[in-house]
């Protein structure tokens, strides 16, 4: 019969097994495994006659062939029938013991083909494995192994065989006398045992239910004798490694009465190798096993050990776990899970061992009790039940330790305490106050150490694990809702907790969700029986509050708002459909934002708004006065918090405009002034601000306890005669001046339109210049305080914002208007012109871009001067990186940067509103005859400024510019030859800004001729495209340019104009920058050459014209 392609394939495949290389061997393995999953008899047969027929191949190529039997009996062990399993049994036991000496790969590749085939054939493999186990002669070691195998893989087949195996094997205990035949002894003992135990455990699904421990307890403990009496006491490591290994799991099986003999000398025996075993996790785990055998039976003589045991189990758990050594975290588990038996058994004497550990000062000590005290919480509740008042009352000193590693250890127990009921006991509650105050742990400031314990070490791990703590008990451990509710609310206002509120929140917002799933009696909180709650003021406030800095804290402002929404039947009954209206689209707007893009401002009106909704939905006088006082009171918590203080005072405000009491209106605003820390800027700021936001509906309570103050004591001891001769710097009668002033400047702002006008001179001007103006024998001082000028530079910018948007302003004639333009000057005159030390010239000149527009319009002298006052304080200024090098006043360059920005964005805007109220050619010369000097000025620096302004501009006046009727942009020609030259400007910044300035004049000439804004001109267009070529320094390209951009101008000119461009032009050939005055020499030339024609015919028209030029 001819042999199947199969067959064929697969001899083919071990005849090459003898290829050394390994990649090779590993593909053969493949290949035989694939094909014995697709035939495995056949393949098996085949391995088998392969392997018989070449007696003398080497073991290792052998292996690989045993490897894929082992492989296919493993995969296909259901379909094999029994004369295949019989075959490949013979050849695995033959393949096993072939060689008397110990060849390891092969010999455990054909015992684990026999434990393959014993998954299904176990009575087979015995049969054969049997006959090479005979009494009183000492089998191979590979037999033995593969009956340990057995029993493992097989538990149910191969137990009822270990009795007999057993009998045979205690006599060859004896006849052992090599080490390795000692340990694979200790091996199949181990196994045994662990295999008997699983049988015991399992008996309802066993062969053979009548199987007892007592079967194999005279056995076990003859063979324990001979482990623990003789080969424990080896000096070789590996052996007393294999006997430590199998004494645990037999020291269930051995005699009750025989163990408990021994417990006197196996426990010490076992303790003892701690000292001589590096690795202890073995040791443990054997150990363990012996207690629990001990305990399961009821040992008496245990508890003379136990002191013994305490004392060497206790070190290791206090010992640091090191990730390097593999073991090291599965001994430490071992160990717990010895005080767990331990405590099962003997809670009293191990509370007597643990209980006075926790008082050490040692940090080591306390975290690893710590540790245990976790383990046998969670791990002996029944046991340790009666004992919870004690284990609560011995927390008191870890819960004062300052180390981050006890931390989180003590916060580990609370959790563990938690799930058991104790945090309900007395006593409980300072745990939970203990896990708020860990999650209110400042971050760290300190950079982390490198080291494998550095998670350890940190409070922001304690915090971490605190917040997941908090979170925990309260959403899945249903028994501390009792507990946590209404409790939890304790924490939200006071200050210390400020760094817990996120986690706060959220777990309150899940309490208050479940309390309300269980009805309203359970939801609503009875504040007279919870004395230490805080009212609902007092927590509608805090949440408030804290909401206005809201991505701190992780996010803070999200949780306070979510949880005042799920709290409003707490806080009054009628906000429920108002705040569900409200509240989440307010928390859609900071999840849609990043606290980058947030703005801040924006935001604050957004919670002001909320606040003003809310309590006019209230409705309720009471109830809002005894918000504003809850305000008030809250007021001091927020000293080292600024911004949120700022923010307060504007809730304050708020509150105080929705109240109808006057009475309790002024006493407020009265205690405001009264606390108020005046040194501090953010406060001056929020004080102003409420004052403003409570003028909406008070105004003439609000400027009449601004003009009480004045005339009341405590002002009047601030403000003494003498007080001016002080240092002003941090005069505290210059900062309540200052901040007066500001509450004017807010109260007009706020003010209602109708009513504004009527105030602002005879009631909060004259009070302004009371404050601002110091007298002394009748003399004015002038005052050197910084904050006292920018505060009514402020004021004053309100103040005319406010006139401005009055219902009456268009026929409102401010007599102040020159009396306030004329001290912003004199502010902008004081300022250096070397040095940008403060934001004075910025502000003055954003509070002269609100006077302007006032009427009546300022004389030419006073327009003249406001000009170049305050061109000559900001254009002149020294450049940029000169201004950061200098000393001033802010030595940050990168703020010096942005005031410098701010203070040219300034000038911009007041030169911008002065051209508003002259929007004509009129106009625009006008601007430019002062601009000019500063366009061609020899420094660069000025140039450029000059330059950037003008396009500036240029372009507001061609943005606003609304024609009605064609009129003659008579000037175009002198504005353009203005800028033109500096078209090869030694700046590159100057060149484009200067072609821009071209473009935008002949654009406001399209739009003078009747062309409308959105009008493009082809020819007009070229100019932006033709600025590429004013980028390259080459002069080549340069003047080309230059004489492109002439072309452009020349023909969109009209004729008219020609003239006059080219005089001022020929003016630019005296331009102290040679690039200037030779491109305007190219750009003439350019002109004369475009439109040299129409000039000559203009000429022979009117020689009185040409006589003129």
């Amino acid at each position: 019969m001819m042999e199947s392609r199969v067959k064929k394939l697969a001899v083919t495949l071990m005849d090459a097994t003898t290829d050394k290389d390994p990649l090779v061997q590993e593909q053969i393995y493949n290949a035989l495994c694939y094909l014995g999953d697709s035939e495995p008899e056949e393949i098996l047969n085949s391995c088998d006659e392969y392997l018989r027929q070449h007696d003398k191949l080497a073991y290792h190529h052998r292996v690989t062939i045993l490897k894929a039997m082992e492989a296919v009996l493993m995969n296909n062990i259901d379909y094999l029938d029994k004369s295949t399993a019989k075959i490949v049994i013979f050849l695995a036991s033959n393949e096993m013991t072939k060689s008397k000496e110990i060849i390891y790969d092969w010999q455990q590749a054909a015992s684990n083909v026999l434990v393959a085939a014993g998954r299904r054939f176990i009575n087979k493999v015995m049969e054969e494995v049997l006959t090479k186990f005979q009494p009183g002669i000492l089998p191979h070691y590979f037999i033995v192994q593969t009956f340990a195998n057995l029993s493992v893989s097989n538990v149910f087949g191969m137990v009822p065989f270990l009795n007999s195996i057993l009998g045979t094997m205690l006599p060859m205990l004896g006849m052992a006398k090599q080490d390795h035949m000692k340990s694979v002894f200790c091996y199949a003992l181990q196994h045994f045992s662990e295999s008997i135990q699983e049988y015991l455990a399992n008996l309802d699904k066993a062969p053979d239910p009548t199987v007892r421990k007592d079967t194999f307890s005279s056995e076990i403990f003859n063979a324990y004798d001979v482990l623990f009496n003789v080969w424990l006491q080896s000096r070789e490591a590996k052996l007393r490694f294999a006997v430590v290994k199998a004494l645990g799991p037999m020291s269930h099986l051995m005699p009750s009465e025989k163990l408990e003999e021994q417990l006197p000398r196996l426990v010490p025996g076992i303790l003892a190798l701690y000292k001589k075993h590096v690795e202890a996790f073995y040791v443990t785990k054997s150990l363990c096993q012996i207690l629990e055998a001990s305990v399961n039976f009821g040992s008496r003589t245990l508890d003379t050990q136990l002191d013994a045991l305490l004392s060497t189990l206790h070190p290791q758990i206090c010992a640091p776990v090191e990730s390097s050594v593999p073991l090291s975290l599965k001994n430490h588990n071992e160990v717990l899970r010895c005080f767990t038996v331990l405590a099962c058994t003997f809670p009293d004497r191990l509370l007597g061992f643990l209980l006075p550990k926790l008082e050490s000062h040692n940090e080591r000590i306390r975290v690893g009790t710590l540790i245990i005290m976790r383990q046998i919480i969670n791990c002996a509740p029944s046991q340790m039940e009666i004992k919870k008042p004690f284990i609560l009352s011995s927390m008191k000193l870890p819960l004062q330790d300052n180390s981050n590693k006890v931390k989180r250890a003590v916060v580990q127990v609370i959790s563990a305490m938690a799930h058991h009921g104790y945090l309900e006991q007395t006593g409980g509650e300072v745990m939970i106050e203990y896990i708020v105050h860990q999650c209110a742990l400042p971050p760290d400031t300190q950079p982390r150490k490198q080291t494998p314990e550095a998670d350890d070490l940190t409070s922001d791990s304690v915090q971490n694990i605190s917040i997941n703590t908090l979170f925990l008990i309260s959403t899945t451990v249903d028994r501390m809702d009792a507990v946590l509710w209404p409790y939890l609310l304790e924490f939200v206002t006071p200050l210390q907790f400020t760094g817990a509120l996120t986690p706060l929140c959220r777990s309150l917002m899940h309490l208050a969700m479940k309390k309300q799933e269980e009805g309203e009696n359970a939801f609503l909180i009875h504040y007279d029986t919870h004395a230490n709650l805080p009212s609902p003021c007092a927590l509608m406030a805090r949440l408030l509050i804290v909401s206005s800095q809201p991505y701190l804290g992780d996010g803070r402002g999200t949780a306070a708002l979510r949880l005042l929404n799920v709290l409003h039947r707490n806080i009054h009954p009628v906000l429920g459909e108002l705040w569900n209206k409200k509240i989440p689209p307010l928390v859609e707007h900071l999840e849609a934002n990043t606290e980058k893009s947030l703005s801040p401002k924006e935001w604050e009106d957004k919670l002001l708004l909320f606040l003003r909704e809310t309590l006019t939905a209230i409705s309720d006088n009471t109830w809002i006065c005894q918000f504003s006082t809850e305000m008030c009171k809250q007021l001091n918590n927020y000293n080292c918090f600024p911004s949120e203080k700022n923010f307060l005072y504007k809730c304050i405000g708020t509150a105080l405009g929705v109240c109808s009491n006057k009475d309790v209106v002024q006493k407020h605003l009265q205690e405001l002034l009264e606390t108020a820390r005046y040194q501090e800027e953010a406060e001056r700021e929020g004080l102003a601000s409420g004052f403003g936001i409570c003028a909406i509906n008070h105004l003439d309570e609000t400027l009449a306890k601004l003009e009480d103050f004045v005339k009341s004591d405590i002002f009047k001891k601030s403000v003494g005669l003498f007080s001016i001769f002080k240092d002003r710097s941090d005069n505290e009668a210059e900062k309540i001046k200052s901040t007066l002033i500001l509450c004017y400047g807010y109260v007009a702002r706020y003010a209602p339109k109708e009513l504004v006008l009527s105030r602002i001179e005879a009631d909060i001007l004259r009070n302004i210049f009371q404050y601002f103006n110091t007298r002394v024998l009748g003399i004015k001082v002038e005052t050197k305080d910084l904050t006292l000028k920018l505060c009514l530079i402020r004021s004053i910018s309100m103040i005319s914002q406010a006139i401005s948007n009055s219902a009456q302003s268009d026929a409102f004639v401010f007599s102040r208007k020159a009396e306030l333009l004329a001290q912003m000057l004199e502010f902008i005159k004081t300022e250096p012109l070397d040095l940008l030390r403060t934001p004075i010239r910025q502000r003055a000149m954003i509070s002269c871009t609100y006077l302007v527009i006032l009427e009546p319009p300022l004389n030419e002298p006073d327009h003249v001067e406001l000009i170049n006052t305050c061109l000559s304080s900001v254009l002149a200024l020294p450049p940029l990186d000169v201004l950061k090098e200098r000393d001033g006043h802010m030595p940050d360059a990168l703020h010096k940067e942005t005031l410098y920005h701010d203070t040219i964005s300034a000038l911009k805007g007041l030169l911008k509103s002065i051209l508003q109220k002259d929007l004509t050619p009129r106009g625009l010369q006008s601007m430019f005859e002062h601009l000019g000097p500063w366009i061609r000025s020899s420094k660069e620096h000025e140039r450029e400024r000059a330059v950037e302004v003008s396009a500036v501009l240029l372009e507001f006046y061609r943005d606003t510019l609304n024609v009605s009727t064609v009129v003659p942009f008579y000037n175009l020609g002198l504005l353009v030859a203005l800028f033109s030259p500096r078209c090869s400007d030694s700046l590159a910044s100057i060149r484009l800004r200067a072609v821009d300035c071209a473009y935008y004049l002949l654009c406001i000439q399209l739009c003078y001729e009747g062309f409308a804004h959105n009008y493009r001109d082809e020819m007009v267009e070229r100019l932006k495209d033709l600025k590429n070529g004013l980028e390259d320094p080459d002069f080549t390209i340069l003047f080309n340019t230059c004489y492109n951009i002439a072309m452009v101008i020349g023909k969109r000119l009209p004729p008219d104009q020609l003239m006059s461009l080219l005089l001022m032009m020929f003016e630019g050939l005296a331009d102290p920058d040679q690039n200037c005055s030779r491109a305007a020499a190219v750009m003439i030339n350019a002109i004369l050459k475009e439109r040299g024609g129409v000039l000559l015919e203009k000429s022979q028209l009117s020689p009185h014209r040409r006589q003129l030029g």
